[in-house]
């Protein structure tokens, strides 16, 4: 049966401790200001029609869970000349990287962590 309302699945949160920094990191990587920052949220547009949401955790209801992070968030790159290119960019600007490049059965990939230790992993698409 289908639904009786639209729905499509484009925003994606990160709980963070501090939205502002977040949105900090986040300008550098995206190289774009958000749609919206405030003291306890803020937004970015991505490609595609998807929104990052960046909220801070104090004010999530119900409260999340207070560790363990399972899941990434990626930036897909055209091939591993880019992951090359892109781990090297985020060298120079202080992101810190959790794995270096690395060959995986998908392609060259590594691992960096905002500052509040999400993983950001990048690989060919």
């Amino acid at each position: 049966m289908p639904s009786p309302v639209p729905a499509r699945l484009n925003l994606f949160l990160l709980y963070v401790a501090d939205p502002l920094a977040s949105v900090a990191f986040y300008q550098r990587l995206l190289d774009r200001d958000p749609l919206d920052a405030f003291p306890s949220y803020a937004a970015f547009a991505l490609d595609g029609g998807y929104v990052l949401g960046l909220w801070a955790s104090h004010r999530v209801n119900p409260p999340p869970p207070v560790s363990g992070h399972r899941s990434e968030i990626a930036f897909t790159v055209a091939d591993d000349d880019a992951v090359r290119s892109l781990h090297a960019h985020w060298q120079t600007l202080g992101v810190p990287i959790e794995q270096p490049p690395v060959a995986e059965v998908f392609g060259l990939t590594f691992v960096a962590l905002d500052p509040d230790g999400h993983r950001i992993r990048v690989c060919p698409r």
